[in-house]
């Protein structure tokens, strides 16, 4: 699972990285980088900086989380 394009939109314009960066313990400027790689099972997509994302940004659970696209050969 990886955060929806929606989701990286809503953090992104609401500023709320630095939230993101306290709840994982993490500098800013490395969940800035976290949120461009959008890695499918990454620290984003924890339970406690799910919390803060939905809290902060309204989304619904349904509009956090996408599936991860299979790997093309």
């Amino acid at each position: 699972m990886k955060l929806t394009k929606k989701a990286i939109r809503r953090i992104k314009d609401s500023g709320i990285s630095l939230k993101l960066a306290l709840a994982l313990n993490f500098s800013e400027q490395w969940v800035l980088k976290l949120i461009e790689a959008n890695k499918p099972n990454g620290p984003l997509t924890t339970i406690g900086v799910l919390r803060v994302i939905r809290e902060e940004t309204g989304l619904p659970d349904s509009e956090l989380l996408e599936e991860e696209e299979p790997v093309k050969a």
